[in-house]
Parts: C-alpha cells; sequence; structure tokens
C-alpha cells in the first residue's frame, strides 16, 4: 500500500471510531489510569504519547497514539526498520531512529514520522485556541552538525538546523510550526531551543539555550529535553534532565502579540499535524533531518513548570 493510501486509511479508521462526532478514538493501551511512564498529573493533559512500542495492527508504519487523542503517526520511509532496539531509560522498549537517506539527491527518501492533513487534524483539536503546550521527550543524536541541504546542488550547503519534534500550524506547509523542540542556526551559531508561534501566520518566537548544544546533547548519549510554551503570558522556557536550561529570547519585541487585552491563545484552528525527525511529515519535501534516535515523545495542551518537568524526568528514570 502506498503512503498516500495508508495514510488515508489510517485517518477513515479514526474518523470511523468517533472523531467526526468530536471525540477523539481512545489510546490503544494506555488504560483508565495512563500511560505507566507518563506522571498521574500529566495524564489529563496528555494529547499525544509514542513510545514506537505499539505499532498499528496490520501497518507497522503506524504508531499507536498511548494519549487520549488517538493520533496515529508514520513512520515515513523507513516503517517499521525505523522502530530499533534501544532504551532511553529503565523500563523503555524499543526507539525510533530517524536519518538523512541520499545527501546528494533532491529526493523524498529521509526516515521521519509524523502525521499531516490539508484540512487539519481533528484529534489534535487540544492545541485549538489553547493557552499553552509542552513539547518533551528523550532524544540522541548521532550527529555534530545539520546535514548536506539535498535541495540544493552546492555539496558545501548544509541545512540550517536540526528537527526533533513539533506540532504544526493550522496552515502550516508542513514545515512552519505552533511548538516545536529544535536546533537551528541563531545568529551564526547552532543552538537548542524552543520556538512558538501563537498565531498562524503570525511571527514566532524563539528561546534559545546559552550553552553549546553538543555539551547539552553529546553525541551518542540519551537525553531527555523539554520546551514549554505559556501563550497567555508570551513565554517559553527549555529542559534538559528535569533542569531547567539557561537561555535568552531572539526577539525583544512582541512577536505573538501578548501585549494588548487578552486572554491570548492560539488560533482557533486545527493543526495541521506533528512532525518528527525533520520537515514535512507528508513527504513532500527533505528538510532539517536529523540522524537521531527518540523515544516516549509527549505532546501535552498546558505549559508545563519546572515542577512538573522535574516530576516527570524522575518518574522515568527511578520507576514507577
Amino acid at each position: 500500500m502506498s503512503r498516500t493510501r495508508r495514510v488515508a486509511a489510517a485517518t477513515a479508521a479514526v474518523l470511523a471510531a468517533g472523531v467526526l462526532a468530536g471525540v477523539a478514538a481512545p489510546p490503544a493501551s494506555a488504560g483508565r489510569a495512563g500511560p505507566r511512564d507518563v506522571h498521574p498529573s500529566l495524564r489529563e493533559n496528555l494529547v499525544a504519547f509514542y513510545d514506537f512500542d505499539h505499532p498499528v495492527p496490520g501497518d507497522v508504519a503506524l504508531e499507536r497514539d498511548q494519549g487520549r487523542s488517538g493520533t496515529e503517526i508514520e513512520l515515513v520511509n523507513g516503517g517499521a526498520a525505523m522502530r530499533v532496539a534501544d532504551r532511553a531509560y529503565a523500563g523503555s522498549g524499543r526507539a525510533l531512529q530517524t536519518r538523512q537517506v541520499e545527501p546528494a539527491v533532491a529526493g523524498n527518501d529521509d526516515w521521519k514520522a509524523g502525521i499531516f492533513s490539508a484540512s487539519g487534524v481533528r484529534t489534535l483539536r487540544p492545541f485549538n485556541a489553547v493557552a499553552g503546550t509542552t513539547v518533551m521527550g528523550w532524544f540522541k543524536v548521532g550527529m555534530t552538525a545539520p546535514r548536506p541541504n539535498s535541495n540544493t546542488a552546492d555539496p558545501n550547503d548544509l541545512f540550517n538546523a536540526i528537527g526533533l519534534a513539533g506540532v504544526l500550524t493550522g496552515d502550516s506547509d508542513g514545515h512552519g510550526v505552533r511548538a516545536l523542540l529544535e536546533l537551528i542556526d541563531v545568529s551564526g551559531e547552532l543552538r537548542l531551543v524552543a520556538l512558538g508561534r501563537r498565531l498562524d501566520g503570525g511571527d514566532s518566537q524563539t528561546f534559545a539555550a546559552a550553552e553549546d548544544w553538543r555539551t547539552l546533547l553529546p553525541e551518542g548519549q540519551w537525553v531527555h529535553l523539554a520546551a514549554t510554551f505559556d501563550f497567555a503570558t508570551g513565554t517559553m522556557a527549555l529542559y534538559r534532565n528535569g533542569r531547567p536550561v539557561d537561555g535568552f529570547y531572539t526577539r525583544t519585541d512582541d512577536p505573538w502579540r501578548v501585549g494588548g487585552p487578552g486572554p491570548h491563545v492560539t488560533t482557533a484552528s486545527d493543526p495541521r499535524g506533528i512532525k518528527i525527525g525533520g520537515s514535512y511529515p507528508q513527504d513532500t519535501r527533505e528538510q532539517n533531518p536529523c540522524d537521531c534516535r527518540m523515544d516516549s515523545l509527549m505532546f501535552l495542551d498546558r505549559a508545563l513548570s519546572a515542577r512538573d518537568v522535574e516530576s516527570q524526568y524522575r518518574h522515568m528514570v527511578r520507576g514507577r
């Protein structure tokens, strides 16, 4: 089955489960108490959660959502081979492998993951007109610089970013985001950032880590990262292994337009999807590939506090 037909079939199955009625499909195996790897205080706000141990029966190129939305994602181009035996923490199972495949070819074969719908992904409605969002998970990078830009003929041209994970805007082409964790060039230096956009078609704000990204994400080591987006106050934060990361905003104006009367929430549009390990989850273009492994990716409809993030990290590393 082709990628397009597979996604269409998966979407139809989700809609049949009750999404058209405004009720998201139930999580595959979370149970009433929620996924065991998620701290109990976070489960109510857990929109989507991927541990890469739950392929969709009958189509192993799709991964089931262990959060409340039931949003299945596709393992693009690599399919089942993208699930690898590697534990980010004790008790975890397999991890997701993403990577650039042919750096010298302007093709669409990079390994990445996600979901995309030009009409918006209905199951991701909790991120519609929301006051806060958190993106977090475990990451292990296998690179020390962005990969060659496969969209140009110059072999010395590199992408300016390394994509980790994020939620798309309601008008995204597969690249534009509402909430994103990534590594990107900031004034000529690659930095770990939280990048957010409150309004569709509006400006983004970036909170960049002050410390060298290679110190924060040493090659070949599992690290837990979190990015929080408080759209009501116009603030963001980064966390590494449960602890806040010092950083700075790249803009000093008001790109989210929160200076006037509130309430300040995101645009009332369903996100067009989720992207993981690079942009364009619909596989129409290659952009910012990540030669990385990822595990237990979580997308929440609340800007977690520092205490929340630390609790989740400790919940994982100390066992449930």
